[in-house]
């Protein structure tokens, strides 16, 4: 266990931005694989650029790597171009 008052904060803000995180790619993942089953191109088209702001938001705060964002923003725009 941690001895001084400033570990003891550090823990606890870890938690937190642990959740908060967590949360978040989570329910991008979720958008994600949405995405992935819609059958209508004007739906897709329409929840593609919340997706690309979710992936970016990730990236920019380094939950996920920048590279990986792009190659997800990538494959979706190929997969929308195609329905």
């Amino acid at each position: 266990m941690a001895n001084h008052k400033s570990a003891l904060k550090r823990i606890r803000q870890n938690e937190s931005k642990r959740t908060r995180n967590k949360y978040q790619h989570k329910t991008t993942r979720n958008a994600i694989k949405k995405l992935r089953e819609l059958t209508d191109k004007k739906e897709a088209e329409a929840l593609l650029p919340s997706v690309y702001m979710m992936l970016d938001k990730l990236a920019k705060k380094n939950i996920i790597h920048a590279n990986k964002a792009a190659n997800l923003k990538s494959g979706l725009t190929k997969h929308v171009a195609a329905i």
